[in-house]
């Protein structure tokens, strides 16, 4: 997105020492006062928020096991621009400290958290892993005073071994001690800042996903890889393991557990499993196989057992009646039409406040007649990726961008660091690897409008290398900003034109989108986060905003039909903090233009290029 022109309650809850196998532990030996702190705006699920309802929800849909322990919750915690000493706060874990759901409300350079777990004895002879969705910028986690486990990056999953760092007896200390200073560090961001405002918002630093543990088996299943391979009818499946002789199977089955297909072999090795008539998933059909998988041990005793998912799908380029290359679902073109979508909120920043509010967009997009999401330069808690594999939405995922500032003029900022290149491409990496199963991903999008670019085209094919099984969108809005000269890197060329559509020409070999227009706006009252409100272009009432959107779809259809655009991505599913270009307000309560018209006009154009 390029910069615009000029122009609850208080509640105090007392937590209780207590444990759950599958739900939560608190702070054992202590009664601890948490405070939410007063939002600028609420949310319908703000309310709903506590230490007994954190994020509940079991956090890694594609690798399951019946055994864990949910660490989310009351944590101690200590902030400040220095290393802190001894916590004196009450944190509620996973929601950031600059969130008024965290109970802190303010940015810290440093931080550090500490709670006490108990191991439930059920857990004994196994060993256990603690997991973290995400921990912006840089962590360090000590158990009981050891190190187990440091990681760069705030976007990206982590795990860690934590067996021989317990005691015996019942109390564990878990300590976690971060360091994020946003765009002051090099370090990718997206669109967090220190000086938040316009386009750039308020950042969400440390502890920001689940954070939880479970037990497993010496030899284990460390990760699923599933990919599908539509034109042989057939699941390409490795579960990691390490080094281990053990073999793997791997069942899949109907939903709700007809088996269709069965394939054994040695864990670590790729195994193809045949599905007879496999059934494709799409938007119009979202059917998702279920996997069972099993380590068997040389007397075929079963060391290790997950389930998962995994919906049948290809995406690819392919010639229209004209000759030009369009993006193709499951080897037939489908306009793909969707909003940007930045997965912000203003009671939790980067964290959603429950899995029901983390689900309401996507669901939200779908009313609206969309078929898919650009997920901004922002990546989600695995169960979003779940809701859009279920849901039926297609999905772009943008990398996080590095930190550019974007009061200077275009061509004036500097190329990032080695260091800063190198933490991209590292986490680019990682998001890549950990995504790589997700069913609704149809596109990778590393750059963003030029903000922090640098070799692009080998960028690209570090991207292309990674999976060869998506498309990827090179630099999106590559024709306006900050961007670099065209590389003619990737599948597609992305056009940003504001409020547009715009008219890119169709150049073999790549399709051609409209990756970003739009961005109309309209303010709402009593929904407006604290500043002066922005858009592209503001309308006057809901009736206005409807109208114009109307003129603007009727347009892009035209252009669809006449030049053979393969995708539209209309800016933004909400307005995030000062930007009110959305079509809910930010604190999702509010739908400001017409459903049924908007909705309408968003299947003619996604009928307009289909053929």
């Amino acid at each position: 997105m390029r910069p615009y022109p000029s122009a609850s309650r208080r509640l105090t809850v007392i937590l209780t020492a207590g444990l759950a196998l599958t739900g939560f532990a608190a702070l054992a030996g202590a009664d601890i006062a948490w405070e939410p702190q007063e939002a600028p705006l609420t949310t319908p699920w703000t309310a709903e928020v506590g230490p007994d309802n954190a994020l509940p929800e079991y956090p890694r849909p594609q690798l399951v096991r019946q055994r864990w322990q949910n660490l989310n919750g009351t944590w101690e915690y200590a902030g400040g621009a220095e290393p802190p000493g001894t916590p004196a706060e009450r944190i509620l874990v996973p929601y950031p400290p600059e969130s008024a759901l965290s109970g802190i409300q303010r940015h810290d350079d440093h931080m550090l958290y500490r709670r006490t777990f108990t191991v439930p004895a059920e857990w004994s002879g196994q060993r256990v892993l603690l997991h973290f969705g995400a921990v912006d910028q840089r962590a360090e986690v000590r158990v009981n005073g050891t190190s187990v486990a440091i990681h760069e990056g705030g976007y990206t999953s982590f795990s860690a071994d934590v067996t021989d760092a317990l005691v015996p007896g019942g109390q564990q200390e878990l300590v976690v001690v971060a360091q994020d200073r946003n765009d002051a560090a090099p370090y990718p961001v997206g669109k967090q800042r220190n000086k938040p405002g316009g386009i750039l918002y308020t950042g969400a630093s440390g502890i920001w996903q689940t954070v939880w543990m479970e037990p497993v088996p010496e030899v284990h299943i460390g990760k699923l890889d599933v990919t599908p391979d539509v034109a042989t009818g057939t699941f390409a499946v490795r579960a990691r393991t390490g080094n281990s002789d053990a073999q793997a199977e791997v069942v899949v089955g109907e939903p709700g557990g007809q088996e269709v297909a069965r394939q054994s072999g040695a864990a670590g090795g790729e195994l193809r499993v045949a599905v007879p008539n496999a059934r494709l998933w799409s938007p119009s059909d979202p059917f998702l196989y279920d996997l069972r998988v099993r380590l068997l041990g040389t007397g075929g005793q079963v060391l290790d057992e997950v389930t998962s998912y995994a919906g049948m799908r290809s995406v690819g380029l392919v010639n229209d009646e004209q000759g030009r290359p369009r993006i193709a679902l499951n080897g037939r073109i489908l306009f793909q039409h969707g909003p940007l979508d930045q997965g912000y909120w203003p009671d939790g920043i980067y964290t959603a406040p429950t899995d029901e509010a983390l689900r309401f967009d996507i669901e939200a997009a779908q009313r609206l007649g969309f078929n898919m999401i650009r997920k901004h330069v922002k990546v989600e808690p695995a169960r979003w990726y779940y809701w859009a594999d279920r849901l039926g939405m297609l999905v772009w995922q943008d990398m996080p961008s590095l930190p550019i500032d974007l009061a200077d003029p275009p061509g004036s900022n500097p190329p990032p660091s080695e260091e800063a290149e190198a933490h991209f491409r590292t986490e680019l990496a990682e998001m890549i690897d950990q995504l790589r199963s997700t069913t609704s991903i149809v596109a990778w999008v590393p750059f963003n409008e030029g903000w922090g670019e640098f070799d692009t085209a080998a960028v690209a094919e570090q991207v292309a290398q990674a999976d060869p099984t998506r498309l990827v969108d090179a630099s999106s809005g590559v024709n306006c900003c900050y961007s670099l000269p065209d590389s003619g890197a990737g599948h597609i060329y992305d056009d940003h034109t504001y409020v547009g559509p715009g008219k890119p020409a169709v150049v073999a070999p790549r399709a051609s989108v409209d990756g970003e227009y739009g961005g109309l706006g309209l303010v709402e009252q009593g929904h407006l986060w604290p500043g002066p409100p922005q858009a592209y272009e503001m309308t006057e009432s809901r009736e206005h905003l409807t109208r114009r959107y109307s003129e603007v779809s009727t347009a892009l259809a035209d252009v669809v039909r006449a030049s053979g655009l393969s995708a539209a991505v209309y800016t933004q599913t909400t307005d995030v903090e000062n930007e009110v270009n959305g079509f809910f307000t930010y604190d999702r309560r509010v739908l400001k233009p017409d459903l049924a018209i908007v909705r309408d006009r968003n299947l003619e154009v996604i009928d307009a290029g289909t053929p």
